[in-house]
């Protein structure tokens, strides 16, 4: 199973991607199994040489016992050293943020996929649905001709 956030992917150009572990409850685990994941709103800061994901909404697993449960907690990020150093380079003073892409399941562990990315100016979005609208009329061309 594979979580997309698309919001990221339509406000930003993706220039690199990273693979990060993240840091979960059991009941966390659980309601994103179940698909009540939110990557919408939420991006990733650094802070004393950490990495935290921030504002992504897991929602409340119905059977967990713990009733004062924050959906929207900052999770830590599981990155070397080395890795966060870069990102703090590539991020500083360059008009350049990090947004998580897409998380999902590997080898019974949840991985985020970090992007580096850089906001679209306004005309980027309607050439981005312009060239989605052409590649969706070829398609349906190449359909009805078959």
């Amino acid at each position: 199973m594979k979580i997309i956030n698309k919001k990221a992917l339509h406000n930003y150009h993706i220039l690199e991607h990273l693979e990060a572990g993240i840091v979960l409850s059991g009941a966390e685990v659980k309601s994103i199994r179940a698909g009540r994941l939110d990557l919408g709103e939420s991006h990733i800061r650094v802070l004393n040489g950490e990495a935290y994901l921030v504002n992504a909404n897991i929602s409340r697993y119905n059977q967990a016992a713990d009733k004062e449960y924050d959906a929207q907690k900052s999770r830590k990020l599981l990155l070397h050293k080395t890795e966060i150093d870069s990102l703090i380079g590539k991020t500083s003073g360059k008009g350049t943020t990090l947004v998580p892409v897409s998380m999902y399941e590997k080898n019974n562990r949840f991985k985020v996929e970090v992007g580096l990315a850089k906001s679209k100016k306004e005309f980027d979005h309607r050439k981005s649905i312009k060239e989605k609208d052409h590649a969706r009329r070829v398609e349906q061309e190449l359909r009805g001709k078959e």
